[in-house]
């Protein structure tokens, strides 16, 4: 019977065990910080609807799996290792976010408007598809996602331990806990929905949520690989 190798080393699941209590404390911590993820779901639910919260929530995850994954095979430390592909990550992230910042600027929806609402229904599919896609690249084009991958599993990876599967592991906890989150998030948009389709509200929640966007770019764009 073949070696089942260290990912089945009894001897480890104790200390595998407690890194992995010790990163979800950690990793909850830092799902539940307002940052863009937070803003996007919640403008997304509030103005679209849950379905497009859900999207967007979703779009992200996939980001999150996306760089993990990433991590786990060493892919992320060659992103950090060159300062060019970094810089071409960074800057197109920056772009991205930036152009959606101004968007909402500058053309804020105005959802309360009762033909928009109807309009929004009946092409929703369309708009989670957009929803999923911005949350995915907004993850996708931020460098630093996976550089704080690359910096944190290692960490939480025991000495002798399947570096691959373990950050899989840790990846997979932490779509989890963000999945828990933004379902929790879109939950609490349904009962002000009357409160924030009015065009006054959506039009300011639209600005702010931009201003958040341009913040993200600036940080984007300041960001270095180590």
């Amino acid at each position: 019977m073949a070696a089942r190798g260290p990912w089945y080393d009894r001897s480890m699941s104790g200390a595998l065990l407690q890194s992995f209590l010790a990163y979800l404390a950690i990793a909850s911590v830092l799902t539940v910080t307002p940052g863009l993820d937070t803003a996007m779901v919640l403008r997304s639910a509030a103005l679209q609807g849950p379905r497009a919260g859900a999207a967007a929530g979703l779009g992200i995850c996939l980001g999150l799996f996306a760089w993990g994954t990433a991590a786990g095979f060493g892919l992320t430390a060659l992103l950090a290792a060159s300062e060019i592909a970094f810089a071409a990550v960074k800057w197109a992230g920056a772009a991205y976010l930036f152009y959606l910042g101004a968007k909402l600027i500058l053309k804020p929806k105005t959802e309360g408007d009762p033909s928009h609402r109807a309009l929004d229904r009946l092409d929703n599919r369309r708009g989670a598809l957009i929803a999923l896609r911005r949350g995915f690249l907004t993850n996708m084009l931020n460098p630093k996602v996976g550089v704080f991958y690359l910096t944190l599993f290692p960490q939480f990876i025991p000495h002798g331990a399947n570096v691959a599967a373990v950050s899989l592991l840790l990846t997979g906890a932490h779509v989890v806990l963000t999945l828990a989150w933004f379902s929790l998030l879109i939950a609490l948009t349904l009962p002000l929905g009357r409160i924030l389709a009015r065009p006054k509200v959506a039009r300011t929640l639209d600005r702010l949520t931009g201003c958040v966007f341009v913040g993200f770019g600036l940080r984007v764009a300041a960001a270095r690989a180590a």
